[in-house]
């Protein structure tokens, strides 16, 4: 069970921002991220502070937190009602502005130690297409006119900023009005060709669902539905698809097949053919991505492309998503790839350790055919499997992520 929540600001206080320098206390710990390629700030009573700096957990060396010093770093910069709300509940999610310096999504909850929060890192300036090297074929989404468009893979892979960042491209190119549905708004879009209305869930519009509906007739003309959590929100997500909108929405699967397996799977069985020819048609590209750890500073992302086509149109109709594998794989020419093709290419080129991608691989047995391959490459020896074939000097284990 939980510890109690305190409602009264406990005795003593987190240690004083330093006069004139930060805001607030807790940007102490914050502004440490921007400047050594951290992504996620950890609170949690009883423990020191943790950030994840290249993809990696790194304690500070601040002492445990106490209830005190939880309370003084988290209260001052968090709204009233939803601290409140937080209080009843012991789960909210807010974003939190540092100045001029940085944004991050917070996200405050209970566990069985007592309280604690993960704020993450949203760049104040939104990346370009080509700062993040997004594939063409993902670039490209900006200009197209109406469908749905999928953004799939597990939380912290990325989703946001690739997305924000191909909304930057409209917002540059196109005279569009783009509405954004979001819990909480990250990336900030300030108008340039485009007219942005960005509403937040909880204080702009109750639900994801209610949010799309009201979306559909505020003229839009392309729409970003930051989470497709449930069959309400998928639902309406495919209708204002149908009516000729564009549609960028995320799911958290691994891969393309799975994401349209998800959706379809999201609706009754009596609805589900209904749903796979409106899917058919809607469907205009599925990006899955996920971040590895490179071989020197930093992460990069490796991509898995669906491109719409007659071909998948019609393997969506009759349910047979088992063929979509195989159009990937012929779809090199339309900018489509793999994502264990993604993962061999990181190898291939040096950025990534061989084992980093083999444990990101989804069919593992082929992928390390593969990497048999490549010169250089080979996995490290399994441990549990003295017979396996022991890797080079040069490529260590994965660190754990």
């Amino acid at each position: 069970m939980s510890n109690p929540m305190p409602v009264t600001p406990p005795a003593g206080s987190a240690p004083a921002a330093e006069p004139g320098k930060y805001l607030n206390r807790i940007d102490r710990f914050l502004s440490i991220l921007p400047t050594s390629n951290g992504s996620d700030l950890h609170l949690t009573v009883g423990s020191p502070p943790i950030m994840r700096i290249d993809g990696e957990l790194e304690k500070s060396r601040h002492r445990p937190l106490k209830d005190s010093d939880y309370f003084n770093l988290v209260r001052p910069i968090t709204p009233p009602a939803l601290w409140e709300k937080f209080l009843a509940s012991g789960d909210v999610d807010f974003a939190y502005q540092m100045g001029k310096d940085a944004r991050f999504r917070v996200n405050l909850f209970r566990q069985e130690r007592g309280m604690a929060a993960v704020f993450r890192l949203i760049p104040w300036r939104i990346p370009t297409v080509e700062e993040l090297g997004l594939p063409n074929a993902v670039s490209q989404l900006a200009s197209a006119e109406r469908g749905l468009v999928l953004v799939t893979g597990p939380t912290g892979s990325g989703k946001s900023t690739t997305l924000a960042a191909v909304l930057d491209r409209v917002n540059k190119r196109f005279s569009h009005h783009v509405i954004t549905i979001e819990d909480p708004i990250e990336f900030v879009h300030t108008n340039q060709k485009s007219i942005f209305t960005q509403r937040e869930i909880g204080n702009d519009v109750a639900t994801f669902a209610e949010g799309v509906k009201a979306a559909i007739r505020e003229d839009p003309d392309c729409l970003l539905v930051g989470e497709m959590r449930d069959l309400e929100t998928i639902r309406m997500a495919l209708a204002a698809a149908e009516t000729g909108l564009l549609v960028f929405a995320t799911l958290h699967t691994n891969s393309a097949a799975k994401a349209i397996d998800r959706i379809i799977d999201a609706f009754p069985a009596m609805e589900q053919d209904q749903i796979r020819t409106v899917l058919a048609e809607g469907l205009r590209a599925v990006v899955a991505q996920q971040l590895l750890k490179k071989k020197e500073k930093g992460r990069v992302a490796a991509y898995e492309i669906l491109i719409g086509s007659t071909a998948l149109s019609n393997a969506i109709r009759e349910g047979k998503t088992n063929l979509i594998n195989n159009q990937i794989q012929t779809g090199k020419s339309k900018g489509m790839i793999s994502m264990d093709q993604s993962l061999g290419e990181l190898v291939r080129t040096g950025v990534v350790e061989s084992n980093e991608a083999l444990d990101r691989a989804l069919d593992k047995e082929t992928f390390k055919t593969m990497l048999a391959t490549l010169p250089d490459s080979r996995p490290a020896m399994d441990a549990t499997n003295p017979g396996s074939r022991p890797a080079p000097a040069a490529h260590p284990p994965a660190a754990a992520r």
